[in-house]
């Protein structure tokens, strides 16, 4: 029997071609709509709201607090203005975030204190055998929330960022690029000093 044959079947006194499963068409699921998107995404934001879940740096502030003060940063590093530069990122992301109103220590119920307590240097790349092509900076903080009269209502020391940059062969373009660096994880820094605050309470 030839494959013309075996690919018919008696129907009746006549031939039909047998139904095979690729023959047939092939059903194609739709993708789903935006309403069925934002449904499901707020099924999932009820669900860990009710069961306690919430995201990193989302929850309320230490001691339900809604008005800090910010003290410049104590700077215990050789590097002159980090405090500065990472008090001031402190101050923007606690302002954008929106968790607490940052004030004067008049109005303040509490106030944030840091310390700038290292800025570790390595190598990361070489042009030569003794001749640093890249350095990575690590800057290392403990920050702590505490009322006027003294009472902690929060801490943590070993909050890090790093970033990286390029050696030069004049000093002064080699400072200036670390500078660029340390702005860069100061933002970082910054975040992470939210979200450590938050994350717990």
């Amino acid at each position: 029997m030839d494959k013309m044959t075996r690919s018919m079947q008696c129907h009746h006194g006549g031939f039909r071609p047998i139904e095979r499963p690729f023959d047939r068409p092939i059903r194609r699921w739709a993708a789903p709509s935006t309403l069925t998107i934002t449904a499901l995404l707020i099924l999932v934001a009820a669900f860990s709201a009710s069961c306690g879940y919430r995201f990193a740096g989302g929850g309320e502030m230490p001691g339900d607090v809604q008005r800090i003060a910010i003290d410049i940063f104590e700077n215990r590093t050789g590097i002159t203005g980090i405090e500065s530069v990472i008090t001031n990122d402190v101050i923007n992301e606690l302002t954008r975030s929106r968790v607490v109103d940052v004030t004067g220590r008049d109005d303040a119920e509490a106030f944030l204190t840091g310390t700038i307590r290292a800025a570790r240097t390595r190598s990361l790349s070489h042009r030569a055998a003794y001749t640093t092509a890249e350095r990575e900076i690590t800057i290392v903080v403990d920050v702590s929330l505490t009322t006027p009269d003294g009472k902690v209502l929060w801490s943590e020391t070993g909050i890090d960022a790093s970033g990286d940059y390029a050696v030069a062969d004049e000093k002064a373009r080699t400072e200036q690029n670390q500078k660029s660096a340390v702005a860069d994880l100061s933002g970082r820094l910054a975040q992470r000093i939210l979200y450590r605050m938050t994350d717990r309470f």
